[in-house]
């Protein structure tokens, strides 16, 4: 045997091995194929029953947002009520406010007058009180 025997020897071997592996390789990707053919084959199945889901879902949203708008509607006229209070009880509630504010422009105008007045208030107190005795003593007696 040649060095050239030898040399094919060792390079049929090598092909024999890189075949080998090839073939390992390529079954692999023949099983990892034939998952995914298993795969497609059952997917329009798993479409029709999630387009199913879907359409039942869809449907019960659209009475689910009728049942809505049904109560909405019945609801609003208590939300005009409300508001129509609110705008009755602002309108009160200034005009209170504007009676306030006229009482106490015209206190502030005549607290002058009052001070002139303590002194009658006093001599008033002590009149009221003289008097309240005089009745006490002449119910006692």
């Amino acid at each position: 045997m040649t060095l050239i025997g030898i040399g094919v020897i060792i390079i049929g071997i090598a092909v024999l091995i890189l075949s080998i592996f090839i073939g390992h390789a390529l079954n692999n990707l023949a099983n990892v194929l034939q998952g995914v053919d298993k795969t497609v084959e059952q997917l329009p199945k798993q479409l029709d029953d999630i387009m199913k889901e879907t359409a039942g879902m869809i449907s019960e949203s659209n009475n689910t947002l009728v049942d809505v708008n049904d109560k909405l509607r019945q609801l609003s006229p208590l939300f005009y009520v409300v508001g129509d209070v609110g705008k009755v009880t602002r309108k009160f509630s200034s005009s209170l406010v504007d009676a306030t504010e006229s009482v106490k422009t015209k206190t502030e105008g005549e607290a002058d007058g009052t001070e002139k007045d303590k002194a009658g208030g006093i001599y008033g107190t002590f009149a009221l009180a003289y008097y309240w005795l005089k009745k006490r003593k002449e119910m006692k007696s």
